[in-house]
């Protein structure tokens, strides 16, 4: 029975991902979250949807903030200059804390067409310089969570009475959620996160409004900033499918993102192209 007394969520705003065909080796790349709209998704930068060969994302920097790389298809070799190495397949998950100052690479495994979700996660001013983290979420270690008609996977924070695995220095939740045709759920979420969603695939209902949306649509939610307790959003599901959630508590800081960095300020951003160029990010990764 559904909890009136916690806030509803709606759908606040939905788009459908545009694509540019860039050709070989970055075959397609769409924005989910445009990066000129960050301030609109505090605490999330942006989100890319790529599909790409080996050669498109090798050896480069980056400082200020977290990545979550979600591979929808393929195999994905992450390589780092601290001697990390791994190769994750569909449904797994790589959060990396970029802190201050991470070089790394993310290939396509062989001749694989990899297919991946990466999230920017902004870090705050205080964590900035933190020291650099990767982090391996494999499809068989995230907890799941059956309800009538589909599952719940949580690969970040507490949702569904489980915890995820993901390490993340600011509070965020990650779920996957599936469904069969006809199939409800309502995913609570902290009242004070500001929220997005990806259709992965099918045709679902959102909300009180009852939005439809099908695969490739992004949406943001509702959401009570000043809030301290739970909010629920209503999914109900037309056709099988499949959606990603993300929430996590607005930064409310500045923001300067430009290339590999995310910073506060362009003096900062211009300090970290001296730092990499002066040799203090290390060694190529290979």
């Amino acid at each position: 029975m559904r909890d009136h007394s916690i806030f509803q969520r709606d759908i606040k705003n939905h788009w459908n991902v545009q694509y540019n065909q860039n050709g070989y080796p970055h075959v397609q790349q769409g924005w989910v979250l445009h990066p000129e709209k960050q301030k609109e998704f505090d605490p999330f930068i942006l989100m890319a949807e790529d599909w790409f060969k080996r050669g498109t994302f090798s050896d480069h920097p980056h400082r200020g903030f977290q990545t979550i790389t979600y591979v929808v298809d393929g195999r994905l070799e992450h390589i780092d200059n601290h001697g990390g190495h791994s190769i994750l397949e569909s449904g797994d998950v790589q959060y990396m804390n970029a802190g201050w100052a991470a070089r790394h690479a993310e290939e396509a495994v062989d001749d694989d067409l990899i297919h991946t979700l990466q999230l920017w996660l902004n870090l705050p001013k205080s964590l900035k310089n933190t020291k650099t983290s990767y982090q391996n979420i494999y499809v068989e270690n995230a907890p799941e969570v059956p309800f009538d008609g589909g599952r719940i996977k949580v690969y970040s924070g507490d949702l569904a009475g489980v915890k995820g695995p993901m390490e993340s220095l600011v509070p965020i939740t990650m779920a996957e959620i599936s469904f069969s045709a006809g199939a409800s759920y309502s995913h609570v979420l902290p009242e004070n996160h500001n929220a997005f969603l990806y259709v992965l695939s099918g045709e679902l209902e959102f909300g009180k409004s009852k939005t439809t949306l099908e695969k490739t649509s992004a949406a943001t939610l509702t959401y009570n900033e000043k809030g301290s307790g739970s909010s629920e959003l209503v999914i109900k599901a037309n056709t099988r499918s499949k959606v990603l959630i993300y929430s996590g508590v607005p930064i409310n800081e500045e923001v300067v993102a430009y290339g590999p960095f995310v910073m506060n300020t362009m003096e900062e951003i211009q300090q970290a192209f001296r730092d990499y160029h002066a040799g203090k990010f290390g060694p190529p990764a290979v």
